[in-house]
């Protein structure tokens, strides 16, 4: 399995797990880390959220020794407002700075930011030359495959970015207009890859080893971003690396390593963010981990009334 080179920074695994609002917090990167990725993404953080000292954004830019490398995502559309904010957060311990041009949420899109950027590729242009002047460490930039299907522009925003000092792109292969519906489109991924020199990220679908396996091969992608399909499954980072380098995939995760992982989640949720928000993040987490078990939706409604973390603790240990 290749090692993957975005500027500076040398990944021991081309495999990265995507930024996920709500998902990839510390504890559960952690995890996913400890299980194979190379790379880890914080949740996206709003530049004018650090820029006006946003109390919940402290939270969202911790970082543990034992997750790196990690990359911080910024969202914003002001160029000025971009840079200067990646200046001050630059000495945080993150090794690659990811701008934000994907985000199919309406509060973000509205604002001008997220994959709404991908409709003006001047001020693409803008954003990431002023963040790559303002800072030392590698700037990447996270795109869709457009706006919508009417509006298809990956290779031109990628070309842009990386003339604009991008060290590498992720593309995900949906327009804004899919969010995640239907299937990714892996041909516009590979389009990007031949248009670039830059390393190139492949996004979308990747689910389980075999699926990391084609869309390397169709592509010629040089890393594989994993979003979606890791909730609740942190060792598909393990079962890609086990089909990548040994050909064949990992042994199936066992009941038991199963709750104990869940209980290390908690356990991680409980120390960094305190007991009532602890339990009340694990609930999706658990119906995540349990997803496709017997009496799953069952279990789904009894975790969503669970109120303190000894309870939660039972309930995950009975199950």
């Amino acid at each position: 399995m290749n090692k993957l080179t975005i500027g500076n920074v040398t990944l021991d695994s081309p495999l990265i797990l995507a930024p996920m609002a709500g998902v990839t917090d510390l504890p559960f990167r952690l995890l996913c880390k400890e299980q194979g990725a190379g790379l880890v993404c914080m949740e996206m953080v709003s530049a004018k959220a650090i820029y006006y000292n946003n109390k919940n954004t402290e939270s969202l830019m911790e970082i543990h020794p034992g997750e790196q490398p990690v990359s911080l995502q910024l969202f914003g559309s002001d160029p000025h407002i971009m840079a200067e904010m990646a200046k001050k957060i630059e000495e945080r311990p993150f090794a690659i700075l990811d701008i934000n041009m994907g985000c199919p949420v309406p509060k973000v899109v509205g604002n001008g930011e997220g994959s709404a950027l991908m409709k003006d590729p001047v001020l693409v242009g803008k954003i990431v030359q002023s963040v790559a002047d303002a800072i030392h460490k590698p700037v990447t930039v996270k795109i869709r495959k457009g706006f919508d299907e009417a509006h298809v522009n990956a290779v031109e925003i990628a070309r842009v970015a990386q003339e604009s000092g991008a060290k590498a792109v992720a593309v995900h292969g949906r327009t804004r207009e899919q969010y995640y519906a239907g299937e990714a489109d892996w041909d516009i991924i590979a389009e990007v890859k031949a248009a670039l020199r830059i390393p190139v990220i492949g996004n979308g679908d990747v689910t389980n080893g075999i699926r990391a396996k084609e869309l390397l091969a169709k592509t010629g992608c040089d890393g594989v971003m994993v979003g979606r399909a890791a909730r609740g499954n942190p060792f598909l980072f393990r079962q890609i690396r086990s089909e990548l380098e040994k050909g064949k995939p990992a042994a199936p995760v066992s009941s038991e390593e199963l709750k104990e992982t869940m209980l290390r989640h908690a356990a991680l949720q409980l120390q960094y963010k305190g007991e009532y928000i602890a339990v009340r993040e694990m609930r999706k987490h658990v119906a995540w981990y349990t997803a496709g078990l017997p009496s799953s939706a069952r279990l789904r409604r009894m975790v969503n009334e669970i109120e303190d973390y000894e309870e939660l603790v039972q309930f995950i240990r009975e199950i």
